[in-house]
């Protein structure tokens, strides 16, 4: 749901200033190659990552740590969370998460995961332009 959305909005997101969409996961290159491919990213302004160790998501206090996500996926993946950055600096960060939705996607229409949707996104590069001006 995410991704396609991303892909579906990026002229949207250009015209707010985005210049890149960055999606990482705890996974190496190769699983977010193969996931790239599968989401048809080629030629688009988002780009996969992996955090092969999960050093960027430890450092950025984004490691899931609720024992459902855990022992369905294995200790030390990511949470579901989008940052607007400008030019270095951090202007909106946003977690899907809640008590009954650790990893945020029990609902991919729902209100957890709507907070990394493309459509939030485009309110927080607003809120941000406002801020900033």
């Amino acid at each position: 749901v995410q991704v396609p959305g991303y892909l579906a909005k990026q002229a949207e997101l250009k015209a707010k200033g985005v210049a890149e969409v960055l999606v990482y996961c705890v996974n190496d290159g190769a699983v977010m190659q193969a996931w790239g491919k599968d989401q048809k990213i080629d030629g688009s302004m988002i780009a996969f990552l992996g955090d092969t160790r999960g050093q960027f998501s430890r450092a950025m206090g984004m490691v899931i740590d609720h024992p459902g996500p855990n022992n369905a996926l294995g200790k030390g993946r990511c949470k579901r969370w989008v940052a607007v950055v400008n030019d270095g600096r951090v202007e909106a960060v946003e977690v899907s998460e809640a008590p009954d939705d650790p990893a945020g996607d029990n609902n991919p229409q729902g209100p957890v995961t709507a907070k990394t949707r493309v459509e939030h996104v485009l309110t927080l590069c607003d809120r941000a332009r406002e801020l900033a001006g």
